[in-house]
């Protein structure tokens, strides 16, 4: 019998079929039937440029081909053939429609920001005249300041993988690694045996745009690092297993869904009541070191943030800092 593929509902109610390109993994992709060639052609070749000489993640790669090719159905909607016949006005109403069916400010930013990138390659490779994004304006976003875990959560939650079976010495190297360089949640996962050098306490992590870094590692960390290697990650190693460092019960590398849920688990058996998120022990890993008397521009550059703007958001939540770096320097202050 003829497997027929699932249908999803597409924005606006439309029915579309999911498949993929021979020979390529497009995670998140779409491919609906009737789709203009010119529409997906333009789309295909933006792809190949961010993944050959871009270098971005696949998972970014990923997210915007979706956001490119939901627009392109949107568009076709319209009754557009070529990327060359957009109006900026329909951009608006794609990006008006998608709000008012309750989409964050935040994803119609970074919709937006996949179009003008798409946009701008068009403009540059001489495939387009003009830029049919340069007069919009994006949505207007809030900055939300980022929760962060007390260091009493933070001790109880790296606490919570006890034991010493392979499987508490594997998770509790991972926490601890986690908490002790602030690395993304898909740098931890992606890392190999290679990058991490215990003895000078640092690891090299490759992190957006293939960028690398030089992050430190605390001892703790390095403690239950070589802990881990030495009595617990054979256990995991199977036939096939590469040099990853964390591995699953596969003999894979550790996916960042599992990476959640541990985390998610830990938190309960630690008693914390606020959801954890793994982005929450970055979001710890700066707020401490800033607290502590630690450089803004050092913190940037071990989080890998490509603008100290994106770091000064830590700032917000250290209040009591400012107050004391205030009564310490200002000189209203002195006796």
């Amino acid at each position: 019998m003829k497997r027929v593929p699932a249908r999803r509902e597409d924005h606006g109610g439309t029915a579309r079929r999911e498949r993929t390109r021979p020979g390529r993994e497009r995670p998140g992709a779409a491919f609906p039937a009737g789709l203009p060639a010119a529409l997906a052609d333009a789309i295909d070749g933006f792809i190949g440029y961010l993944e050959l000489e871009r270098g971005l993640s696949r998972h970014t790669i990923a997210a915007y081909e979706c956001d490119l090719r939901q627009c392109a159905r949107f568009l076709s909607r319209k009754g557009v053939r070529a990327w060359s016949e957009v109006a900026p006005a329909q951009v608006t109403d794609w990006i008006g429609a998608l709000g008012a069916d309750g989409l964050a400010a935040s994803s119609l930013a970074r919709k937006l920001s996949a179009l003008r990138m798409f946009a701008r390659y068009r403009a540059h490779e001489g495939a387009a005249g003009r830029d049919f994004t340069e007069l919009l304006v994006g949505p207007k976003l809030v900055r939300q300041i980022p929760g962060t875990l007390t260091a009493r959560e933070v001790e109880r939650l790296l606490a919570a993988p006890a034991g010493a079976d392979h499987y508490a010495l594997r998770d509790r190297a991972m926490l601890e690694l986690f908490y002790s360089s602030g690395l993304r949640v898909s740098e931890l996962a992606g890392l190999n045996l290679q990058q991490l050098d215990l003895d000078h306490g640092f690891v090299r992590v490759f992190g957006k745009g293939s960028k690398e870094r030089v992050v430190p590692v605390g001892q703790k960390a390095c403690d239950a690092l070589a802990t881990y290697l030495a009595s617990g990650r054979h256990h995991f190693v199977k036939p096939r297993t590469g040099s990853q460092l964390f591995l699953s019960e596969r003999g894979t590398a550790i996916s960042r869904k599992m990476l959640w849920v541990l985390i998610r688990k830990y938190a309960r058996l630690a008693g914390l009541t606020r959801p954890v998120k793994p982005h929450l022990l970055r979001h710890s890993f700066a707020t401490h070191l800033l607290s502590g008397g630690a450089d803004l521009r050092a913190i940037q550059e071990m989080l890998g943030h490509a603008s100290i703007a994106t770091t000064q958001i830590y700032t917000a939540v250290t209040p009591d800092r400012r107050i004391a770096e205030h009564a310490r320097f200002h000189p209203r202050n002195r006796s």
